[in-house]
C-alpha cells in the first residue's frame, strides 16, 4: 500500500483534514467523509464547519442516504442506517405527522423509505407505506393514462384491414394509396382502397410479452420506482404479458405483486451488489416466445458478475428475435452514471443503450411494441445513444 494511499484511508477513518504535504481527498472521498460525520463526528462542531448533523431537514437527510448507499455496500448501510435512526432521531421524524406533512414526497423518498424499512419498527413501516402509497398514487394519476393509451394504440393500431368500420379509416395510409385516382375537377381523391385498423381482441396465446429488469442496486434507486410503476400500468393492460424482475446479486421476481404497486415497492430489496448476467439467464428462461418478446434492462451496467458472459447473452436473444433494449437510468434528469466500457460493448450488438425520462417511456414502450427503429425516436426525442468501441 502506497503513503498517499495509507494517509488518505487514515484520514477517512478519522475524519479529519488532511495535514499540510499529504494528498488532498478527492470530491468522492470528500462527500464520504462528510456523510460519516453528519452521524459520526460532533455535530456542533461539523455544524461550525458546514460539514456535521444531519439537522431536521428533510433534503438533507434524502441527500445523506442518497451518499451513504452510493459509498458502501449494504451490509455497512444497514448498520449506519440503523445508527442514525438511534443517534439522529430518523425513526421519530418519520413518525411525527407533522414531519410528513411537510416533506416534499417524490420518488427520490419513496426509494430511501423502501431501503430503510428493513430497520424500522412496525409503527414507522406503516407510516412509510402510507407516504409510498400517496406518491404511487401520483405518479399513476400522471404516468396511468398516457402509458395504457400508447401500448393499446402500439399493439391495436398495428394490425390493418382494407374493410375498416368508417370510424377506424387510417386516412393519410388511405389518401397516400389512392393519390392516383385524384379528380382535379372535383379538387377531391375517389378512395377505391380503404385502409383502416382493426378492432377484434388480440388473442391471449398472440400477446406481445415485455420483461422489465431492473437493477435494485442503491444507486439505481428512483430507477427501481419508475419501472415498478410503470410495470404495474402494463401489468393492468389486457394487450401486454407484463413481468417484472428486479435483481442485486439476488434476482426478485414481482410479477405475481404487479396488481398492487406499494405491495411491489415493498418487495424491493435496494442495495447490495450487481450479478446482471445472472438475473438476464432468469429472464430469457421465462420468455416464451422470443418473437413477441421485449427485454427491456434497466441498469447503469456495472456488472459485478460475468460481463463476457453477459454480452453474449444479449447478443443470443436479439439473434433469436428478442428486442432488446437497456435504459441506464430511468429518471426524472434522464442523465445517468454507467459504466462506459461495458455499455460500448453492448451498444456493438445493435442493441439500443440509452437513458430516458418517465414522461419519454410510454412512447418508447409504444415504439419498441410496434418494432420500430428505436434510434431514430431517440433521434427525434434529442436522446443520445451509447456508440459502440
Amino acid at each position: 500500500m502506497s503513503d498517499d494511499e495509507r494517509s488518505r484511508r487514515w484520514t477517512l477513518a478519522l475524519g479529519v483534514e488532511p495535514e499540510d504535504g499529504e494528498a488532498p481527498l478527492s470530491d468522492s472521498d470528500r462527500r464520504m467523509s462528510e456523510a460519516l460525520t453528519a452521524l459520526y463526528g460532533d455535530g456542533d462542531e461539523g455544524a461550525k464547519k458546514g460539514k456535521g448533523g444531519l439537522g431536521g431537514s428533510a433534503p438533507r437527510v434524502a441527500k445523506w442516504l442518497g451518499d451513504i448507499r452510493e459509498f458502501f455496500p449494504s451490509p455497512v448501510v444497514q448498520v449506519i442506517q440503523k445508527d442514525a435512526f438511534e443517534r439522529k432521531g430518523l425513526r421519530q421524524m418519520l413518525l411525527e405527522p407533522e414531519f410528513l406533512a411537510t416533506v416534499e414526497a417524490d420518488v427520490n423518498l419513496v426509494a430511501d423509505l423502501v431501503a430503510l424499512r428493513s430497520v424500522m419498527p412496525e409503527k414507522t413501516r406503516e407510516t412509510a407505506r402510507i407516504v409510498i402509497a400517496k406518491v404511487v398514487a401520483e405518479l399513476m394519476e400522471r404516468l396511468e393514462r398516457k402509458t395504457a393509451e400508447a401500448v393499446r394504440g402500439a399493439l391495436h393500431r398495428s394490425k390493418r384491414t382494407f374493410r375498416p368500420r368508417f370510424a377506424d379509416i387510417d386516412w393519410p395510409r388511405t389518401i397516400q394509396a389512392n393519390l392516383r385516382h385524384y379528380q382535379a375537377e372535383h379538387r377531391t381523391i375517389v378512395p377505391e382502397k380503404l385502409i383502416g385498423f382493426m378492432r377484434q381482441q388480440r388473442r391471449i396465446v398472440d400477446l406481445d410479452e415485455v420483461v422489465l429488469c431492473v437493477d435494485q442496486s442503491g444507486s439505481m434507486a428512483p430507477s427501481v420506482v419508475y419501472a415498478s410503476i410503470f410495470a404495474a400500468v402494463m401489468a393492468s393492460l389486457p394487450v401486454v404479458a407484463t413481468k417484472l424482475v428486479c435483481f442485486d446479486t439476488a434476482i426478485v421476481d414481482l410479477t405475481k405483486e404487479l396488481a398492487d404497486p406499494v405491495e411491489v415497492l415493498f418487495g424491493i430489496q435496494l442495495g447490495g451488489g450487481t450479478d446482471i448476467n445472472r438475473a438476464v439467464a432468469y429472464c430469457e428462461d421465462r420468455i416464451e416466445r422470443p418473437s413477441k418478446a421485449h427485454l427491456i434492462l434497466i441498469t447503469d451496467l456495472y456488472e459485478g458478475g460475468d460481463a463476457n458472459a453477459l454480452v453474449e447473452r444479449l447478443a443470443r436473444l436479439k439473434a433469436i428475435g428478442v428486442n432488446v433494449i437497456v435504459l441506464l437510468a430511468l429518471t426524472d434528469t434522464g442523465r445517468p452514471a454507467y459504466d462506459p466500457a461495458l455499455s460500448g460493448k453492448v451498444a456493438a450488438l445493435g442493441v439500443p443503450v440509452f437513458a430516458c425520462t418517465p414522461d419519454q417511456f410510454p412512447d418508447l414502450m409504444a415504439t419498441a411494441l410496434r418494432r420500430e427503429d428505436i434510434a431514430a425516436w431517440a433521434a427525434d426525442q434529442d436522446i443520445k445513444l451509447i456508440r459502440s468501441d
